[in-house]
């Protein structure tokens, strides 16, 4: 079979491939980023914008260039390839390249159309990588190979870089090469296209055998017409070469010198790469490195010169602009002094810390946003607290009602930003009766403390202009927040706002208690020493379900009992069970009821203690007076309540 046309037979074969399941664009440019990242040791960003400036230079999309840069340096050929094949076809043996527009160096062809963007990309690689192209006979046969585009870290055993060998035939080059082991395996993999590894073997540059011999594995892929190498020298120089090398790309830093006696400057190649110059160039002037430096930085330099002026090393971190972009560069600079103190010498080590000066930028926008949002915080604070004391103040001694004494105890949360929305009511009712009442809004800080002040005034107005049946109040405290008629804080958004709620009216004259609860825990109730908890009504949350029916409950009270009414906080923990918080609770109850002392209501606040500190915790107990005491009383606590339907005892009714 005639190999010049099975290699196009396979070429066409390859092509209708990559036609028939092509990536999209994005794909492809998202892959010769991370491909290029990965080889040059820099930031995906970097690649795609390296990209983007040469697509822009050459007037062509970026995506092209992408693709192309995947088929020179993957072999695959991810958009369109028809430039490239017709390139790679010419180059196939009997189809006449040495008479085409390919430059010729000798008598062999340096370049095609692809290879020349093969040369741009691998000038952006710090790795020893060769593009080789192979020079067909008459007879279709290999007879030598050239190299068609090299990276700057080429640098051979004789001291020739990738420039200088770009166009020259590898006999010439390195004649030890020749039929080879690497030359087989060239030969094999441009037959069967599959990669391969050699070595590691020994190499002895025929220029110098005597010194210049080095332990080599190379590396090889089939790229288009050609074959794409790298390779590691493992002798100790290089080792050593590429560590520092290595060690640049992740510090992100470069060196220079400057020596003040010849006015040479050398510049590393990781230097060339912060300041985006081609190495071709050389290093900036002094001059027009200055040039760079931002004009709000240039009070930082000029105290930096004169510090290194006085004999003493700079570390100073000031910005420079290169084209469109600012980067932020820290530079140590140190010199080698005369006997006068006169610098002969200077050394500098430069690092591009852009990325963490953003980052640093950031960090203090995001401390300077917390330290406002715990400024705001600690105002909202004293705020809810100074509105908590207006709306709720706690007597310091009992509260006589008729036929109850009623004592309050407030506990506020422990941290200053859990301000909560427990509040109380005990007052007359106007019609000889008392109501009760303790409620919880939910959620902390001032939103809280503001629905609560909205909430407890509209209770006692409603007790006193509508009713004071404890369904009916809860109903209309219910129907208040599902309107959306209480603010979340004064002057602000109105939010959705949630609350639980116990009311009770006491009838002095009968000793009938009748209550109703809204998502709250169920009074206390304790007699003789034996306390139990009432057999709460239904009721669900204020705020809910803007139809929602509190029905009522009714238990007789007797001398000496006492009524607690309590929020949350006194008995929920987290760590612990309702049981186990409640526990303590009735502990203190049955034995102030037990044996009463002279003053219960303060024995009892006395003994009560919160059970989660993160919580506010409002506590109201009442004791019942002997004077109101039925004539006919059972001789037990009943646990069991008699419902009523709400809105029976309406006055309005």
């Amino acid at each position: 079979m005639d190999p010049v046309q099975d290699y196009r037979d396979r070429l066409a074969d390859l092509n209708a491939q990559v036609d028939q399941a092509r990536p999209a664009p994005e794909v492809v440019l998202g892959r010769a980023c991370g491909l290029l990242a990965g080889q040059t040791g820099c930031r995906i960003s970097e690649a795609h914008a390296y990209l983007t400036r040469l697509a822009s230079a050459q007037h062509r999309s970026v995506y092209e260039l992408a693709a192309e840069l995947l088929t020179a340096v993957e072999g695959q050929a991810t958009g369109p390839v028809s430039s490239i094949s017709s390139a790679v076809q010419a180059a196939a043996p009997g189809t006449g390249v040495a008479a085409a527009k390919v430059p010729m160096t000798g008598s062999a062809p340096v370049a095609e159309e692809w290879v020349g963007v093969v040369q741009q990309l691998l000038g952006a690689l710090a790795e020893p990588h060769m593009l080789l192209l192979p020079h067909y006979g008459d007879g279709g046969r290999v007879e030598d190979y050239i190299v068609a585009a090299a990276s700057p870290g080429v640098v051979d055993l004789s001291g020739r870089r990738g420039a200088q060998l770009v166009g020259r035939r590898v006999s010439e080059l390195y004649p030890a090469v020749v039929d080879g082991s690497i030359w087989q395996a060239w030969s094999q993999t441009l037959s069967d296209g599959r990669p391969r590894e050699v070595g590691p073997i020994a190499y002895t540059s025929a220029a110098e055998r005597a010194s210049a011999e080095a332990m080599l594995t190379v590396k090889m892929w089939p790229v288009g017409s050609g074959l794409f190498n790298s390779w590691i020298r493992h002798d100790e120089e290089t080792r050593l070469a590429e560590r520092l090398a290595h060690t640049e790309r992740l510090g992100n830093l470069g060196w220079g010198e400057w020596d003040l006696v010849t006015g040479q400057i050398i510049w590393s190649p990781e230097l060339y790469r912060i300041y985006e110059r081609d190495p071709a160039d050389g290093p900036l002037p002094r001059h027009d490195s200055e040039a760079l430096t931002v004009a709000e930085d240039l009070p930082v330099v000029q105290q930096a010169t004169e510090t290194f002026g006085r004999g003493q090393p700079v570390d100073i971190t000031y910005r420079i602009r290169l084209g469109e972009r600012i980067k932020h560069i820290r530079a140590i600079i140190d010199a080698a002094r005369d006997g006068n103190g006169q610098p002969i010498k200077i050394y500098g080590i430069i690092q591009d810390v852009t990325a963490r000066e953003i980052s640093r930028v950031k960090f203090d926008e995001v401390e300077r946003q917390l330290r406002e949002h715990q400024h705001r915080l600690a105002a909202e604070h004293r705020l809810a607290i100074q509105l908590q004391q207006i709306v709720l103040p706690v007597p310091q001694q009992p509260i006589d009602l008729p036929g109850l004494r009623a004592a309050v105890r407030y506990l506020p949360a422990e941290q200053a930003s859990r301000v909560g929305g427990d509040w109380y009511h005990a007052a007359p009712a106007g019609d000889g009766t008392v109501l009760l009442a303790v409620g919880d809004v939910a959620g902390h800080g001032l939103q809280a403390a503001a629905a609560m002040a909205q909430l407890r005034h509209a209770m006692a107005a409603i007790c006193l202009t509508t009713t004071n049946d404890p369904g009916r109040l809860l109903g209309h405290l219910n129907r208040l927040l599902c309107t959306g008629t209480v603010a979340s804080a004064p002057g602000g958004d109105r939010l959705p706002v949630t609350a639980t709620a116990v009311v009770a009216r006491y009838e002095p004259a009968t000793g009938r208690l009748v209550w109703a609860q809204a998502g709250h825990p169920a009074p206390l109730l304790a007699r003789d020493g034996s306390t139990v908890q009432l057999e709460p009504p239904e009721g669900p949350l204020l705020g809910a379900f803007a139809t929602a029916a509190y029905p009522t409950a009714t238990v007789r009270l007797h001398p000496g009992d006492l009524l607690l009414l309590y929020t949350d906080g006194l008995i929920e923990n987290r760590r612990h069970s309702l049981e186990e918080g409640l526990a303590p609770v009735l502990t203190a109850l049955n034995r102030i009821t037990a044996a009463p002392a002279p003053q219960p209501l303060a024995d009892l606040l006395g003994r009560l203690h919160r059970a989660n500190p993160d919580d506010d915790t409002c506590v109201l107990a009442a004791r019942v007076l002997s004077a109101t005491a039925p004539a006919s009383a059972p001789a037990t606590v009943s646990s069991t309540a008699t419902a009523t339907v709400s809105g029976q005892e309406d006055r309005d009714e």
